[in-house]
């Protein structure tokens, strides 16, 4: 009996050694020490020998298997250990090869835009005023002096949630909110923010864009402050040789009301395909405050006065770049983008 558990531990043994795979190894371990193994049919053997018999054999056969489980627990480690250094050899890093390149991001065009009109009008004094895209249409419309069935509306097209609600036509409704959150004092904002109306995309015009305007509230407040503002802003965004100039237009919200040319950049006012050849080119509306806008927030038009300017960010970037397409803005062509990388 013992030449034969010697036999099954040196076969045991060998097996154990010849292992590669975990898999073999639980198969080795299974057969060997499970309740079908060798050892287990020889201590069934046993069932008619007698007790010295039990306890000898027994007895050897339970070192047998303890010597077998042991080599089995160390073969289990050395495959363990392979297996971390084969992953660590194919893994290894050569720190000597060169580096990947990452495309890095950048702030977008439109995003600069905004962020150096904040700066300017921060430098003269203005707050940044925010507020919501879906809004009410007495913010958007009535408040602004554009009650229901004023044909200002057909300027318009909006985008309607239901009859009450729909998405802001401009960021006038902040003015609004602002005068009203003020309670008669004096007010002076920048609100820059996306806008949406119902048009055709083309190479000019978006369903979706961004604007910036501006409030002014304030006693004593007249035309040639607006100016004066204005002069500063095309000064700071087009080069101190800017002269700007006011036509006569219509908004009804501001009374007069003007659009605002700034003396064309490009050829100095002399003519050229930008400006086609007047010298000016249209960059934003304006006028001052209508009597009814500041009646509605609570301001006494006769004592406070105010101005408000509102432009396209989409066309102040689009004429600084000469740019001649707006779905560009929104294509999110890396090589269109990284063109403005850097800049500020």
């Amino acid at each position: 009996m013992n030449t034969k558990l010697n036999e099954i531990l040196t076969k045991a043994l060998e097996e154990i050694e010849s292992a590669t795979t975990f898999l073999k190894l639980n198969e080795i371990k299974a057969f060997y020490t499970g309740k079908k193994s060798p050892l287990s049919e020889i201590m069934r053997m046993l069932t008619n020998a007698t007790i010295e018999e039990k306890k000898t054999i027994g007895a050897a056969s339970n070192r047998v298997k303890q010597q077998i489980e042991e080599a089995i627990s160390n073969k289990r480690v050395a495959l363990e250990e392979k297996e971390i250094n084969d992953k660590l050899q194919a893994e290894a890093l050569d720190v000597t090869l060169p580096g990947y390149e990452f495309k890095k991001g950048s702030i977008h065009p439109l995003n600069k835009t905004i962020e150096e009109l904040e700066d300017i009008f921060v430098s003269m004094g203005y707050s940044i005023a925010e507020g919501p895209e879906v809004e009410i249409d007495v913010f958007n419309f009535e408040m602004l002096n554009v009650p229901k069935g004023h044909p200002a509306r057909d300027m318009q097209d909006s985008f309607y949630i239901n009859e009450n609600i729909l998405m802001r036509t401009q960021t006038s409704p902040v003015q609004v909110r602002t005068l009203l959150e003020a309670e008669g004092k004096p007010v002076k904002i920048v609100c820059p923010g996306k806008v949406y109306r119902r048009d055709d995309d083309d190479a000019t015009h978006s369903h979706q864009f961004m604007q910036l305007e501006g409030l002014v509230v304030d006693k004593n407040i007249t035309m040639s402050d607006l100016k004066g503002t204005l002069s500063v802003l095309m000064k700071k965004m087009f080069g101190e040789n800017r002269k700007i100039r006011f036509k006569p237009s219509y908004f009804p919200f501001t009374e007069p009301s003007v659009e605002v040319d700034v003396s064309c950049f490009k050829c100095g006012g002399k003519g050229c395909s930008m400006c086609k050849h007047t010298g000016w080119i249209e960059v934003l509306g304006a006028g001052m405050v209508h009597p009814n806008v500041l009646k509605g927030a609570g301001y006494d038009p006769k004592v406070w006065k105010g101005f408000a300017f509102g432009a396209g960010i989409e066309r102040l970037t689009m004429l600084r770049h000469n740019i001649d397409d707006i779905r560009n803005f929104y294509t999110n062509d890396y090589r269109f983008l990284k063109q403005f990388e850097g800049e500020r």
